[in-house]
């Protein structure tokens, strides 16, 4: 079961569960209803998302903090896997963790020298059977990632997001009859949590 170890207390370690409450904790300014289900799925109160999320908030603002990509490390131990990449003109490493409460997801970090962060966001795990996208009906919450409605989508183009951890895209897609509208979608840690058409 996904939340078999206990959130972590005020003063002990920083746990997985800890984590998944602090993504969970961003996805409830859009789906609450999605967001307490998974909650009661981990085990947890509500009273333990929010203390999880205030946690991590003072380690992330912390100035005795560590770099992004060694918190990470510390929290959910070593990678699942790595892999160099190239943004643009920069190289990085792509490390992915798993997470019980999205077993078909991987959390990926985009780590470029001396610690530093470039992306953090939820991304299809390797293998995993890939949502199919054709319409604004399969567009539902939490079905697809950032890249996936891209692809799906193209060409879309980046909307500025409403915090560090949401991101935008704007593209056009089919309804069920056929008709194309304008749709702006709004991802939180990279997963879709809704959609709004221009005419609606």
């Amino acid at each position: 079961m996904p939340g078999s170890s206990a959130p972590s207390s005020p003063s002990g370690p920083f746990t997985p569960l800890d984590f998944q409450l602090v993504l969970l904790r961003r996805m409830a300014d859009h789906q609450p209803d999605l967001v307490a289900d998974a909650r009661r799925e981990l085990g947890v109160s509500l009273a333990a998302m929010r203390e999880a999320n205030k946690r991590w908030q003072a380690m992330v603002r912390s100035p005795r903090s560590r770099s992004a990509a060694a918190r990470y490390r510390s929290v959910l131990g070593p990678p699942e896997s790595t892999a160099a990449r190239r943004v643009g003109d920069l190289d990085c490493e792509a490390r992915r963790w798993p997470l019980p409460l999205w077993p078909d997801l991987r959390f990926e970090v985009l780590a470029g020298p001396n610690g530093q962060v470039w992306n953090e966001w939820l991304v299809r795990a390797p293998g995993a059977e890939p949502p199919v996208l054709r319409t604004l009906d399969d567009l539902t919450p939490w079905s697809c990632t950032v890249d996936e409605a891209a692809r799906a989508f193209a060409p879309a183009r980046p909307l500025e997001g409403s915090a560090p951890t949401r991101w935008g895209l704007a593209f056009t897609a089919p309804d069920a009859g056929g008709v194309r509208h304008e749709v702006a979608a709004e991802f939180t840690w990279g997963l879709l949590q809704r959609t709004r058409t221009a005419d609606a």
